[in-house]
């Protein structure tokens, strides 16, 4: 299938997606049958993750504490439902076109408890939810960095996925060997309501093994510093890419040079704003160095 996975790769790219990977399903051995692909499609032999950037720009606003609408529409909302959907829906086409079987899935918080009750005995329950960041880290695309966010070699923190699943044996992508995050001390104070607790636990992905810190939801959610809260599902973690966490993290890899993409001028030109507490005062930062 070298060809036909080439092939599969350019429409991609010509489609509009800024990343692609494709992990075998026997990955995802061992995965509850409540979040495998396998449950929503038997037959499944392919896992394909879709990503598309978020434009650095998109986040200006948000890093500048002046408009934070435009990262709303162009990081989340219309990135997600309009540009990376219509990218997914025309690889899943092409599939078809070729008489292979595409499922588009959204990702959609695996938070969400089960909606109602097994169909058939050894069935999960609707809806099966499978986590994005580990197909992800299983297709070979990048890493889940020490603040939790996944991280890829390309555009650090900054992209969104989708998946399709295939019933086409595609070749499978290497999983990331080299590391981004470099689990520094500093990470820890980029939250300054202390989401980032001291505990830490290492996922195993395949082999793959990354250091996390435990974050507190409950202060994300609380999150006055560009935090969103989850619009798919009250039980789903607020969406961080935008909050001062993230923001710090571009900022740190930038300066570190682990991100393949590079600018003229650094993303952090001023010192962060951030809001400490629930006073809702804004309170100048300090410069991650």
């Amino acid at each position: 299938m070298g060809n036909f996975t080439e092939e599969l790769k350019k429409k991609a790219r010509e489609s509009g997606a800024d990343l692609l990977g494709v992990a075998s399903i026997d990955r995802f051995k061992g995965v509850l049958k409540e979040n495998n692909p396998s449950s929503i499609f038997p037959e499944v032999k392919s896992v394909i993750v879709v990503g598309k950037r978020i434009a650095r720009g998109a986040v200006r606003g948000v890093e500048e504490g002046t408009q934070f609408e435009t990262f709303g529409m162009y990081g989340y909302q219309w990135l997600e439902n309009r540009f990376l959907a219509m990218a997914t829906f025309k690889i899943a086409e092409f599939l078809e076109d070729n008489k292979w079987e595409a499922v588009p899935l959204l990702n959609l918080p695996v938070q969400i408890p089960a909606m109602g009750i097994p169909v058939r005995e050894g069935l999960a329950a609707p809806n099966v939810l499978v986590d994005f960041d580990a197909a992800a880290v299983r297709a070979g695309l990048g890493e889940i960095g020490y603040l939790g966010l996944f991280l890829s070699p390309e555009f650090g923190p900054l992209q969104r996925f989708q998946i399709i699943l295939t019933d086409a044996p595609l070749d499978a992508d290497p999983i990331l060997k080299k590391e981004i995050c470099d689990h520094s001390k500093e990470l820890k104070k980029f939250c300054p309501l202390g989401a980032i607790s001291g505990k830490e636990t290492v996922i195993d992905i395949c082999g793959k093994k990354m250091l996390t810190a435990d974050i507190n939801n409950k202060i994300c959610a609380e999150c006055k510093n560009g935090a969103l809260p989850n619009r798919y599902h009250p039980a789903g973690n607020s969406d961080r890419l935008g909050a001062l966490c993230s923001r710090n993290c571009i900022d740190y890899l930038e300066k570190k040079g682990k991100l393949e993409r590079k600018f003229v001028n650094p993303f952090r030109k001023r010192k962060a704003w951030q809001v400490t507490g629930n006073t809702a005062i804004l309170e100048e930062g300090s410069e991650i160095e």
